[in-house]
């Protein structure tokens, strides 16, 4: 299932966009991580708060997604902490609490120094369709 739902989030064209790579999913569970680039940057020069924030993002819908059941974002926050240091950043999904048809995930993202520089809560909306895997 975890393969099936990796090679599935492969055609989020966003997060391909942005050069999100999904690393790790497992039940309620998920890591990817995205090179910064000079494309991530806003005008003073640091990663744009969008960047991470879509990095956040695309974990919380792979850990969401991991039980192969459609799950939809209704609702997300996102605090930052301080801008990354190195060329890499790292998000990882957590779910904190699931039910038939509401999921809660908190994302830590993190530097490559493993310095926390922003932490994103999801909540997720549990529909009754299966992901159809090609």
């Amino acid at each position: 299932m975890n393969e099936n739902i990796m090679s599935y989030l492969e055609h989020d064209r966003f997060a391909a966009l942005a050069g999100i790579k999904l690393v790790e999913v497992k039940p309620g569970y998920a890591k990817a991580n995205m090179e910064i680039t000079d494309k991530h940057l806003n005008a003073v020069n640091i990663v744009h708060g969008g960047a991470i924030f879509t990095l956040a993002d695309f974990a919380f819908a792979a850990a969401s997604n991991s039980y192969g059941q459609v799950s939809l974002g209704i609702n997300a926050t996102i605090s930052y902490f301080r801008p990354p240091k190195g060329c890499i950043i790292i998000a990882e999904a957590k779910e904190v609490s699931s039910s038939k048809k509401i999921g809660n995930y908190n994302v830590d993202v993190f530097d490559e120094n493993k310095e926390i520089i922003a932490r994103f809560n999801g909540i997720v909306y549990r529909k009754k369709d299966k992901i159809e895997f090609e």
